[in-house]
């Protein structure tokens, strides 16, 4: 991994866990269970709130496998500028700190610092999900294909608006057809 991700990463995660913005008017509010083994798989980013660490990424996705003891091997990864550039991977880890919270999970990509990892809403088919954390400043839309219909997009961005987060800052995410 390219140190120099893993660095900014590690300090983004840092800074997102000692975020203290006004979040009195956010719902956090996560789905009532995630079947993990149903959850694994490949996820395409649709779209994100702009992060240091994914900056001018494009075709991201996210790739969820059984890792070592409890964990869940995490691999992200996508191409600098164009679909064609630079490819860009981040190997890390994820663990559900309560068996009870399973749409609760911490991501590490650096050591032992985690980051939280909401799963805000899930399709009963699990084809798309809205993820945030316990900060305002972290949201992503993902599917199970490169491409997500405009109805259901419009229907996670709605409910991310009601949810207290500022829609205005989503970016779109390129992806292959």
């Amino acid at each position: 991994m390219n140190k120099y991700f893993a660095l900014i990463l590690l300090t983004t995660i840092f800074l997102s866990c000692n975020n203290k913005t006004n979040t009195s008017n956010m719902d956090y509010s996560v789905v009532d269970s995630v079947d993990i083994e149903r959850y694994m798989g490949t996820w395409y980013e649709i779209a994100r709130f702009p992060h240091s660490f994914e900056k001018n990424l494009v075709g991201v996705t996210a790739t969820y496998s059984k890792g070592k003891k409890d964990k869940i091997k995490v691999v992200n990864q996508g191409y600098k500028f164009t679909l064609d550039g630079k490819h860009s991977v981040a190997n890390g880890k994820a663990k559900m700190p309560d068996k009870n919270k399973s749409a609760q999970l911490k991501v590490s990509f650096f050591l032992f610092f985690y980051g939280d990892y909401y799963v805000l809403e899930l399709d009963e088919n699990y084809q798309y999900a809205l993820i945030g954390s316990s900060s305002p400043n972290y949201l992503w839309i993902l599917s199970r294909t490169p491409q997500m219909d405009t109805t259901t997009y419009n229907m996670l961005i709605n409910n991310a608006k009601s949810r207290g987060y500022d829609i205005n800052k989503l970016i779109l995410v390129e992806q292959k057809n």
